[in-house]
């Protein structure tokens, strides 16, 4: 079917994700028929290359085909089977692996299906945690950064702080501690005063502290100090505080090492992990955390004594054999070491936007590149977004931050091709 074809048929059925539909009035959704690599394919055969990773989840870019053969083979001989008091030989494989590449600081892994799931039952977990330990002291609250986004269930959003996504359903959150997040290096010392006056007054009543480390990525790609992160979480230990890190953006080697938390000499209590776990091919969530954790929940059976959270495709077959295949690349293919190059070259291509008027706040860590438009428009970021389109390049903005997460398998000419048309676009404006 054609373009046209198909998307009269999307508008009549479908409501799609974090999408106004009148836009669509001006601009239908694109149907795309095909995905090779950096590039998706519409139902006309004209080619988007997808710089976003589509929504940051194809790694190796799309249809890799030792990913495809690996999700065959397990199709082949197992799609799904419960969880609870049963297991299969995949998912223990890729468990063993996952703490061993986590630095063998992590001792249980707990999966779900997506991210905003993953950061529910860390949520849970530290709560739950909390009360089997006390049976006086009720710590019921939770901590988090200004500007922070770590999901849309009701629980990911009452953590988050991004008020397009939070501020229809605050009715409907439980109460959240909000402490700053520094701006840059000078503001670091003002934040974590506010943090310290948070933690005097409710410190112990506070289950944990939930980050996104290094970049807040929802929150318009705000890359914050390490020094921060790192006195902000040590005083939160000081007072008994779990950390939660949400490396679901992050991780897998976005940030230049495999995980963020590696680069801040840190170890979190829980870390979650989803997106680019499979490479971009299937849902998968992990929270990884330790055995004095998991030994809080052991016993006899008892009420409210275990841990009675669970998906029904928690640990699919199919979904951890890609994982188990991401892995593979990341050994094989010495990722981390092309992407310390592939990053250089990306900040070298970009670093001219400097000087462009209409930009201001241009940054870089790791695989993530961003900067914000300044330019007289209404929704100027979602101008951009339609002119590059136009010009076959996917650069969904997150309102008039533009940002370039592209797969790790980009090549050389095409980092050149996409700063050449960023810089063709801003002169539209």
């Amino acid at each position: 079917m054609s373009n046209q074809v198909m998307r009269e048929l999307d508008m009549r059925c479908i409501w799609h994700p974090c999408t106004q539909h009148k836009d669509h009035e001006r601009f239908p959704p694109i149907p795309i028929s095909k995905a090779q690599g950096m590039y998706l394919y519409d139902c006309d055969g004209r080619a988007y290359m997808d710089c976003i990773s589509s929504w940051w989840v194809n790694l190796f870019g799309h249809s890799h085909p030792y990913l495809i053969q690996q999700l065959t083979h397990q199709a082949q001989k197992l799609d799904h089977v419960l969880l609870a008091g049963f297991s299969h030989e995949g998912i223990i494989v890729y468990s063993q692996r996952l703490l061993k590449a986590t630095g063998g600081v992590f001792d249980k892994c707990f999966y779900a299906d997506n991210g905003s799931s993953a950061i529910e039952v860390a949520l849970k977990m530290s709560f739950h945690k909390h009360a089997l330990l006390s049976s006086c002291t009720k710590r019921s609250k939770f901590l988090a950064l200004g500007n922070s986004y770590h999901g849309e269930t009701l629980g990911a959003l009452s953590v988050g702080d991004v008020g397009i996504y939070k501020d229809a359903y605050r009715p409907l959150l439980f109460e959240v501690l909000i402490t700053p997040t520094p701006k840059d290096s000078e503001a670091v010392n003002l934040a974590l005063c506010e943090l310290e006056k948070i933690l005097e007054r409710e410190g112990e009543e506070i289950c944990a502290l939930i980050v996104e480390p290094l970049v807040q990525c929802a929150g318009s790609m705000h890359m914050y100090p390490i020094e921060f992160l790192k006195q902000a979480c040590q005083k939160c230990k000081e007072f008994g505080i779990d950390l939660i890190f949400d490396e679901i953006a992050v991780g897998f080697g976005r940030t230049g090492s495999l995980f963020a938390f590696e680069q801040c000499d840190l170890i979190p209590d829980f870390l979650c992990l989803s997106k680019g776990i499979t490479g971009g091919m299937l849902p998968l969530s992990v929270v990884m955390t330790h055995n004095d954790v998991f030994d809080v929940f052991y016993g006899d059976y008892k009420e409210y004594k275990a841990f009675l959270h669970s998906h029904s495709y928690t640990g699919n077959a199919l979904a951890i054999a890609c994982a188990n295949a991401t892995l593979d690349l990341f050994e094989r293919e010495n990722f981390l070491a092309k992407n310390a190059m592939t990053q250089r070259k990306i900040w070298h291509a970009f670093e001219g936007l400097r000087e462009n008027e209409r930009v201001c706040n241009l940054r870089q860590k790791g695989m993530i590149l961003a900067f914000d438009l300044k330019v007289n428009c209404d929704r100027a970021g979602y101008e951009f977004y339609l002119k590059a389109l136009q010009r076959g390049l996917l650069l969904r903005p997150l309102g008039d931050t533009i940002y370039f997460m592209p797969p790790y398998v980009i090549l050389d000419e095409e980092i050149e091709r996409v700063a050449y048309e960023v810089g063709q676009i801003l002169k539209d404006f």
